[in-house]
């Protein structure tokens, strides 16, 4: 999948708007983020202490990590909240039908 090919992660019902849910593509912990925005994933483990974000709050869309309180942008992966200063990768996120697809080979505008 390294070549940008998508893969069936969730349905759209798995993950009501304003929720996450923790995803494995590839062996990789990655948290899908569905909000008013859109949807979004990036990596599952925040950049500034082991801690996985799909554990902490979604706010809007503010990922907020459970361990020390870091926030990241979860449109761009941008840290904008410290503790955490290094962003998280982003991955692009496509919607066929009522499925919801992940390419980690294809990063997201601003990753």
């Amino acid at each position: 999948m390294s070549d940008g090919t998508f893969v069936r992660v969730a349905c759209v019902a798995d993950v009501p708007r304003g929720s996450m849910l923790e995803i494995t593509v590839e062996s990789r912990s990655i948290v899908l983020c569905h909000t008013r925005e859109g949807w979004f994933a990036l990596d599952n483990v925040c950049t500034h202490a082991y801690a996985k974000l799909s554990e902490g709050r979604l706010r809007k869309t503010k990922l907020i990590c459970p361990l020390h309180g870091g926030s990241f942008d979860c449109r761009t992966g941008a840290a904008i909240g410290s503790p955490a200063v290094a962003p998280l990768g982003t991955y692009v996120v496509r919607l066929v039908g009522e499925n919801v697809e992940v390419a980690l080979g294809a990063h997201a505008a601003g990753s």
